[in-house]
């Protein structure tokens, strides 16, 4: 977990944390399992999905300091396929644990 650059070296973005599947480290990842997002003011996370989708990050966890809330997006649909577009989820379907789960676990400044 922690910041990295996912994409290639000309198109990128730098997600606040992730998690990665197994492999070598690498300065460039083509993609992630999860990525983390922390709102922030002019926060352009919402802007980033398209680009997240399209290197197929599976998961997006979005964390809002201001809100002291947890958001969970994921890539399947109710049957679970892939459908490209980003839904919320309660769960994650990669790591035990729910949006819920992790909210109340943070300690908000």
């Amino acid at each position: 977990m922690g910041d990295f650059n996912l994409g290639t070296e000309e198109d990128y973005r730098i997600p606040d944390g992730g998690v990665h599947r197994p492999g070598p480290d690498e300065l460039y990842y083509a993609t992630a399992a999860i990525v983390v997002e922390i709102v922030s003011p002019d926060d352009e996370t919402q802007d980033k999905l398209p680009f997240y989708a399209a290197h197929d990050v599976d998961e997006v966890l979005i964390v809002d300091p201001q809100k002291r809330s947890v958001s969970w997006l994921g890539r399947s649909g109710p049957s679970g396929r892939c459908d490209g577009e980003y839904q919320p989820i309660e769960r994650s379907g990669l790591i035990d644990v729910g949006s819920d789960q992790l909210a109340s676990r943070i300690h908000w400044a």
